[in-house]
């Protein structure tokens, strides 16, 4: 009866501890697909001298795609890019266990800046 209460105890300390290490490694999953979208928009900016009318989705006429390569993350614009700015944001997408992550939704802009909102960690922590 010890043997299976000393289980129980570390099962309960060792279960939440490998969910978090999970989380974070899927963290890459965010920033891969915001740099490649971001190197994707700097592309149609060099080709149209705009942003403008650059649109994220599954068409060949997109400039990427609105899911992160391994799909825990829906990717988006934070809004309608202008002729010299835009704003992408990777979500964790719902019914996934990244929704429970720490750094919540990372952005990236044309200059480079990132970010993360919703979360509890910084964006040194999380970038």
């Amino acid at each position: 009866m010890i043997v299976v209460a000393v289980i129980a105890i570390l099962a309960s300390i060792a279960l939440p501890s490998y969910q978090e290490s999970i989380r974070k490694s899927r963290r890459a999953d965010a920033k891969s697909a915001l740099l490649a979208a971001s190197q994707a928009m700097e592309k149609y900016y060099t080709e149209r001298q705009t942003y403008l009318s650059a649109t994220l989705g599954a068409n060949s006429t997109d400039v990427y795609r609105t899911t992160s390569p391994d799909n825990f993350y829906t990717l988006s614009f934070t809004a309608t890019p202008t002729a010299s700015a835009y704003s992408i944001e990777a979500a964790p997408r719902t019914g996934t266990s990244q929704t429970a992550d720490k750094c919540g939704t990372f952005t990236i802009t044309q200059t480079g800046a990132k970010g993360v909102t919703g979360g509890s960690l910084t964006v040194a922590e999380c970038w």
